[in-house]
């Protein structure tokens, strides 16, 4: 659950345009993203440094890296 209010169906009108440059079809469902929606910037930067940091150059494979999340987020009492 978000602390931040956010509202459910972002209608910004960068929203719309920033979703189409990151190439999704439908607006994020995960709380983080839609909080970034209120900012569309913001949620193009978060987005490419998430790409960044999951799919750049690594020496860590892709399952290396999710692991990693896996184990950040539990330590953090993430639900996700």
């Amino acid at each position: 659950m978000a602390h931040v209010p956010y509202d459910p169906e972002p209608d910004d009108p960068g929203f719309g345009p920033t979703l189409d440059r990151l190439g999704w079809s439908e607006p994020p469902s995960d709380h983080i993203l839609r909080i970034h929606a209120l900012d569309p910037p913001s949620l193009e930067h978060h987005y490419r440094l998430y790409e960044h940091a999951m799919r750049g150059p690594s020496p860590l494979s892709r399952v290396e890296r999710e692991m990693i999340a896996v184990v950040v987020s539990a330590a953090n009492d993430c639900f996700y």
